[in-house]
Formats: structure tokens, C-alpha cells, sequence
């Protein structure tokens, strides 16, 4: 419940903070999967791809179709991460480890905010989808 409260007011706080250095974060955060997959995460054809890294999600907005899969990818060497949808649509994911993959795919048109279970609140670690008709 406490979550559901703070949530909306943490999101508005991180984009601005995101803006400033998540575009160097996320362009590690690729070179680092080019690096563990052998090629860059815009050829993967069944889904879109979000990348966890250095408590970041990347990218932090996206913008998909209903209908389409989301694959978040743990690029981190060390950290595990999770993923929680905001409306609880589903339960918060099993930790990802290291190159392991979780994939969703999204139905209904909206907004669906999302974070990471272990890092939400320490290292602000928040993610946003909207879902088009």
C-alpha cells in the first residue's frame, strides 16, 4: 500500500535525475550486451528490450503496442534485479541474475510504471511503459 502512495511522486522525482546521466549509463549498458550477446539489443525481433544496469533500467520510458513482449536483460557483472509492476498486475519477478532475462508481454493500453523489488527505494531504480492501442 505504501508503495501504490509513494510511487507516483518518486517517478516525477527520477526523470529529471535519469535524464542527466542515464544516456551514458545506457550506452555501457549496451556495449556491455553487444558484449555478453554478440550483437546490439535493437536486433532482437520478438521483443522489445530493456537493459538493467548500474541500478538503471534502459531505456527508462518506453513506448510500445498492446500485444507487444518486453524482454528486461541483467547486464550488471554482480547485481541482481527484479521487476514490479506498479498496478500489480503481476507478481514482482523472481531476482534476475546476470544475463538472465524476463519477458511480458502487455495487453492493455495505459501507462504501467514498474521498478526493481531490491533497488526501488535505495538507488531509485524506476521504469515506465505505455502501452498503445
Amino acid at each position: 500500500m505504501k508503495l501504490r502512495h509513494l510511487l507516483p511522486a518518486l517517478l516525477l522525482l527520477a526523470a529529471p535525475a535519469m535524464a542527466d546521466g542515464s544516456a551514458e549509463i545506457c550506452a555501457e549498458a549496451e556495449e556491455r550486451y553487444v558484449e555478453l550477446f554478440g550483437q546490439p539489443s535493437s536486433a532482437v525481433e520478438d521483443a522489445e528490450v530493456v537493459l538493467m544496469y548500474k541500478y538503471n533500467f534502459c531505456p527508462f520510458e518506453l513506448t510500445v503496442k498492446a500485444g507487444t513482449t518486453v524482454r528486461w536483460v541483467n547486464v550488471d557483472k554482480r547485481t541482481s534485479h527484479s521487476v514490479l509492476l506498479k498496478d500489480g498486475s503481476e507478481p514482482e519477478s523472481d531476482r534476475l541474475f546476470p544475463e538472465e532475462t524476463l519477458d511480458l508481454t502487455f495487453l492493455t493500453p495505459g501507462p504501467q510504471d514498474y521498478l526493481c523489488g531490491p533497488h526501488w527505494e535505495t538507488q531509485n531504480m524506476i521504469g515506465m511503459i505505455t502501452v498503445e492501442p
